[in-house]
C-alpha cells in the first residue's frame, strides 16, 4: 500500500478489537515515530495496551471502545505546535495505514488525567490518537468541493495542484469542518486555516496531505 492508497483507505475508527501490536508491526511503528520525532523536535509517544486513558465518560460519549493504545502528541510550548501536530501526526497515521493497523484522531473524548504520557518542562499534550485493529475498517464522509477549499487559483489549474488538493480533501479534521484553504501564485502555495476548534491541527493535516499528492518537488 502507497501513501495515496493509505489517504483513500484511511478512515476514522472507534471501535477495536483485543487484538496487540506486537512483533515487527510494533517495532516498525515505534520506529517511525521516533524518526519523526528527531525531524520535527517533537516528543510524540507510543503508549501500548493501556486501556485507562479511553476507560471516562467522556470517551463513551465520543462512542470509543476497546481502546488500549494510543499515540500521544507532545512537544514544546509555543506558537505552531499545533498546526506541527497535525502534519507530523498524520504522517504517522497514514504509515500506520500502510502496516493495517487503524486509528482516530482524538481532542477531548479521553481521559488526560488518566493517560499514561511524560510530559517534561516547557512541553504540552497537544492531542493523542487512537490507534490498534478496528471492529471495522470505518467509513467515508462527505467532503467539500475543490472549489469550497481553494481561492486565487489560475484558470486552469495545474494538474499537480488539483492532485495536492484532492489529497487534502481526503484528510481528517475535527467533526469533519474542513476548514482549510489552498491558494496559488507561480509554484507558491498558501494554505491557511480557517476559524473552528482545533483548525490549526486539520491545517497540519492538510498540508501533510496535499504535500503527498502534489509531489514535494512541484511547489514551494
Amino acid at each position: 500500500m502507497d501513501i495515496m492508497e493509505a489517504m483513500r483507505e484511511r478512515h476514522s475508527v472507534r471501535s477495536y478489537t483485543e487484538r496487540g501490536i506486537e512483533g515487527e508491526t510494533r517495532d516498525r511503528l515505534a520506529s517511525f515515530i521516533r524518526e519523526c520525532n528527531r525531524e520535527s523536535g517533537l516528543h510524540m509517544q507510543l503508549v501500548l495496551d493501556e486501556p485507562g486513558a479511553f476507560d471516562s465518560m467522556m470517551a463513551h460519549y465520543g462512542k470509543f471502545s476497546g481502546v488500549r493504545n494510543y499515540i500521544a502528541l507532545v512537544g514544546p510550548k509555543g506558537d505552531g505546535l499545533e498546526e506541527k501536530c497535525g502534519y507530523y501526526g498524520e504522517k504517522v497515521v497514514l504509515y500506520a495505514e500502510t502496516l493495517g493497523l487503524n486509528t482516530c484522531w482524538v481532542a477531548m473524548t479521553y481521559s488526560r488525567r488518566k493517560a499514561r504520557v511524560a510530559i517534561e518542562s516547557g512541553e504540552k499534550l497537544c492531542i493523542v490518537i487512537a490507534i490498534g485493529y478496528g471492529t471495522t475498517a470505518g467509513t467515508p464522509h462527505r467532503s467539500k468541493t475543490r472549489e469550497q477549499v481553494t481561492e486565487k487559483v489560475p484558470s486552469p489549474a495545474p494538474d499537480w495542484f488539483l492532485k495536492g488538493v484532492d489529497a487534502a480533501l481526503l484528510a481528517p479534521t475535527a467533526v469533519n469542518q474542513q476548514k482549510f484553504t489552498f491558494s496559488l501564485e507561480g509554484d507558491r502555495v498558501t494554505a491557511k486555516a480557517g476559524r473552528g476548534f482545533y483548525s490549526q491541527i486539520d491545517l497540519g493535516i492538510a498540508k501533510c496531505h496535499f504535500e503527498a499528492g502534489a509531489g514535494r518537488d512541484s511547489f514551494s
